[in-house]
């Protein structure tokens, strides 16, 4: 099968003519990222229409995901994950909105502790229902998809780290802070904590001589990123674990309502053939 075959049968498992607002949305994501990488190529960025192109692949890979794992991602857990990628790749990356709009990267790891949590939530879930020797607690599956996304969170700040530390990205953004407490700074080394208040300037001074300043504090390096980060990554999977708690519990109807948007499920026998008739369509061209 051709490569144009396969990824037509890649983005008709995306089920666009079911989901018109889906459909809508993935063509402008599309077009925004493609008109992004043309503005790209004429202004000379390359490494910004890397990103473009690597933005368009990941596209491709809820689809990619569902064929090969035989599932069904709802619709809008869907145009979520699409909307996702463009925040942080295009509109963070590419556009710098993660300077330039304050609690950009904020609202970004919240909804990422969100939709990972959905994500462990309907992984232990279907596997659960899968299992007819084991049947776990709801208690259990929510406290399973609240330890998945944190772990997913941390594993990103390991990454993070690892990318500032050998390629010196910042992607553990800095902040500026006036104030600071360290036991370092103690002549004694008795591990007294020297507290440092009303910073208003640091110097920094390198061994060849260059000195540069940073204004209005003491430049914190990642720290304070990092566990803001993972603050509010726990913030958005304690509120899915709750709302599936709450669907498996009580069966409340605007709690199922929202957990059914989110809950990826096994493809129906329908979405099989179609996609077993879309294979044999795309050999034959």
């Amino acid at each position: 099968m051709k490569f144009g075959g396969y990824v037509k049968k890649l983005t008709d498992r995306y089920r666009y003519h079911e989901n018109k607002k889906l459909y809508v949305c993935y063509i402008i994501l599309h077009i925004l990222v493609v008109l992004t990488a043309v503005r790209c190529l004429l202004t000379q960025n390359y490494e910004s229409f890397a990103i473009c192109i690597l933005v368009l692949f990941l596209f491709l890979v809820p689809a990619f995901i569902e064929d090969t794992f035989h599932i069904r991602i709802p619709p809008l857990f869907l145009g979520i994950i699409f909307c996702f990628i463009f925040a942080a790749e295009i509109l963070g990356e590419v556009n710098h909105y993660y300077v330039k709009i304050p609690g950009w990267d904020t609202v970004l790891h919240t909804m990422n502790g969100f939709l990972c949590a959905a994500v462990g939530f309907s992984l232990v879930y279907l596997l659960n229902r899968g299992s007819k020797n084991v049947n776990l607690s709801p208690f259990y599956l929510t406290v399973v998809a609240f330890c998945f996304s944190m772990t997913i969170g941390v594993i990103w700040e390991f990454f993070e780290f690892a990318m500032d530390q050998f390629f010196n990205l910042d992607m553990q953004k800095d902040f500026i802070v006036t104030t600071i407490g360290s036991v370092s700074l103690d002549p004694k080394h008795a591990q007294n904590v020297i507290k440092v208040s009303d910073i208003v300037e640091t110097t920094i001074t390198t061994a060849a001589g260059e000195v540069t300043k940073v204004k209005d504090g003491y430049l914190d390096i990642g720290i304070i990123d990092s566990m803001k980060d993972l603050l509010v990554n726990l913030v958005g999977a304690l509120v899915f674990s709750i709302i599936g708690y709450i669907t498996l519990k009580r069966d409340s109807p605007k709690a199922s309502k929202v957990a059914e948007g989110f809950m990826i499920k096994p493809s129906e026998p329908d979405d099989e053939k179609n996609s077993q008739v879309d294979q044999t369509v795309g050999t034959r061209r």
